[in-house]
């Protein structure tokens, strides 16, 4: 099947989402990537996961202090995608043979409760960053990769091999490390207690999410209809809309409305960058999210938490350059094990592919004898 960048029209489109209901058994073989649109959502996330935290601590390093708001930073950002979802609608009307353009009820009604799961999670995550370097943060934020590869083997039945666990076991490590030292990195006026609050706060987060990308992968492989990446936007739509829902909910219990004000007058960078780094922080995480449901969407959950680990190294260096953050240690050798768990999980892919071509040689030779 040839590889395009048609996002509208469902090229991507293969057995593997057009049948109706496909086993998670199923859904987990290999299907042919469309390496542009690959590509350009590996972008958005690199820009997401590397940007979000950066702007988020930005805003805690200079008198922001309101926790949901931050929260509702990280999926405000959505309506962003009316620009393209439109466009692609002019598209699609344009076009005689298109048939559906919005996405099933089923998909729409698991969005919605994802969205939920992720405000619950982006909550966590953002309470977890008030205690944390960003640098510190990264790294634990990374074994999602853990979480997702234990999910993704009970939700769609992803295949383990050796290479996998290890490289799993390796990340695990490396977390562990960075809790047992509770000092040095801290930043100021955060207590060792805080320290941990922030740690576990940030280990559970990537739990959750953990949890979520196996999940949303198997959404995908069960829609009925052809899915393609106008779909997934408007999915990424009605994930972040009920995601913000959840934050303003609790954005208007804790009365952050009636504190922003007088927080924006406070801030150490002005009220103009107060604003500034609050809208930016929704724009790029919003380039975070909708990458990693394309990366999904594309190749499947553990790679995208494959590459949100491949992109620590970047987030630790733009953490230290920006921030002036200690790198400690305990984080080189945290980041060590991590890299090591990277290679790991790549060898063993490579060792499975190469494996799976000579088999399928050698079956095409007995064929043909």
């Amino acid at each position: 099947m040839a590889s395009s960048m048609n996002i509208e029209s469902g090229t991507m489109s293969d057995d593997h989402h057009d049948k109706g209901s496909k086993s998670g058994e199923e859904s987990n073989k290999k299907k042919p990537i469309n390496w542009p649109l690959l590509l350009l959502n590996v972008a958005f996330a690199t820009i997401g996961v590397i940007g979000g935290p950066l702007l988020s601590r930005l805003y805690y390093l200079h008198g922001g202090g309101r926790k949901w708001l931050n929260t509702f930073t990280q999926s405000a950002g959505f309506p962003i995608l009316f620009g393209p979802l439109f466009f692609l609608y002019l598209r699609h009307r344009s076009n005689p043979q298109s048939t559906h353009f919005f996405m099933e009820s089923k998909l729409f009604v698991a969005s919605a409760i994802v969205g939920v799961f992720i405000g619950l999670d982006n909550f966590l995550y953002t309470l977890g960053l008030s205690y944390l370097p960003v640098s510190t943060s990264s790294i634990l934020y990374a074994t999602q990769l853990a979480f997702v590869a234990v999910f993704a083997r009970i939700i769609v039945r992803q295949k383990f091999t050796p290479f996998t666990i290890n490289s799993v076991v390796l990340m695990t490590l490396g977390s562990v490390l960075l809790g047992l030292r509770t000092s040095g990195d801290r930043p100021a006026g955060v207590t060792g207690k805080g320290y941990l609050f922030g740690f576990f706060l940030t280990l559970a987060s990537a739990g959750l999410i953990g949890l979520v990308w196996p999940c949303v992968e198997l959404c995908y492989a069960k829609a009925t209809r052809v899915l393609n990446f106008t779909v997934v936007l408007q999915f990424q739509l009605n994930v972040a809309a009920f995601a913000s829902i959840v934050s303003l909910i609790a954005m208007i219990a804790n009365k952050d409305f009636q504190a922003m004000q007088r927080e924006s007058r406070e801030y150490g960078l002005g009220q103009t960058m107060y604003v500034v780094v609050l809208v930016a922080g929704a724009v790029v995480w919003q380039f975070s999210f909708i990458g990693a449901l394309g990366v999904i969407f594309c190749v499947g959950s553990l790679f995208d938490g494959i590459l949100s680990a491949v992109l620590l190294p970047m987030t630790e260096i733009a953490a230290v350059f920006a921030y002036h953050e200690k790198f400690t240690g305990e984080k080189g050798i945290a980041l060590a094990l991590c890299l090591w768990g990277f290679t790991s999980y790549f060898y063993g892919e490579y060792q499975t592919n190469k494996k799976a071509k000579a088999l399928t040689k050698e079956q095409a030779d007995d064929q043909y004898n």
